[in-house]
């Protein structure tokens, strides 16, 4: 009898706990503290950042200087309408993989990439390059960058070897003076740029310019 009791007991105490619980309703979860979001460490502006003021004015410049001159010999060449590049653009997402690309590559031949050089460049009158690709712009003018390393003398482009080593460009194609020849018959040198014409020599190497770029005269509204 005190058996029975008991159970009677121990099951009418179970019963009211469940209604109690009944009647709170589920556990509320306790809050959570909102997720602070990672603050990315802010970039100073390069040293080389001008102005839109000093950009007009170089952009005048050279629309005075020599947009008119490129025009009038274009004009000479060739009776086919020519209208000068003002710009050269390569997509924000091909710049990234250039970098990452020619990081890659220096990496791996044990190398520090000093700086990119941006040659000037022009098109040639042609349907293809020598390569078989097609020149979208003929006569047109445009850039290519060339990475950069520093080495005893001086700081020179580079290309990768067929051993997956550095090797300086100006090894692989020679140099070609760019200047006026003086009076008395002695070549007055403004500056040297590779002669890249002799370009079977880098059969097996890998180039790490970048060309083809977009270019064209500037898009409406800008400068």
């Amino acid at each position: 009898m005190k058996n029975t009791k008991k159970v009677a007991t121990v099951l009418l105490g179970g019963f009211f706990l469940m209604l109690s619980a009944c009647k709170q309703g589920p556990k509320k979860e306790e809050p959570t503290e909102p997720k602070v979001a990672e603050t990315q460490e802010r970039v100073d502006p390069p040293e080389g950042i001008i102005s839109l003021e000093e950009s007009k004015s170089l952009y005048e410049n050279y629309t005075k200087n020599r947009l008119d001159i490129i025009q009038q010999y274009e004009a000479e060449r060739s009776p086919e309408k020519f209208e000068a590049a003002r710009f050269s653009s390569f997509s924000y997402a091909d710049i990234k993989q250039y970098m990452d690309y020619i990081e890659q590559e220096a990496k791996t031949a044990q190398v520090d990439i000093s700086s990119l050089r941006f040659y000037f460049a022009n098109y040639p009158d042609k349907t293809n390059f020598p390569d078989g690709k097609k020149v979208v712009h003929p006569r047109q003018n445009s850039i290519f960058i060339v990475p950069t390393m520093k080495t005893d003398d001086g700081e020179y482009g580079f290309y990768i070897g067929e051993d997956g080593k550095a090797r300086l460009i100006k090894n692989a194609v020679g140099q070609t003076a760019v200047g006026s020849t003086a009076k008395d018959g002695n070549r007055s040198y403004a500056s040297f740029a590779p002669n890249f014409a002799s370009s079977t020599m880098l059969q097996g190497g890998k180039s790490l310019n970048l060309n083809h770029s977009n270019s064209g005269p500037p898009p409406d509204g800008d400068f």
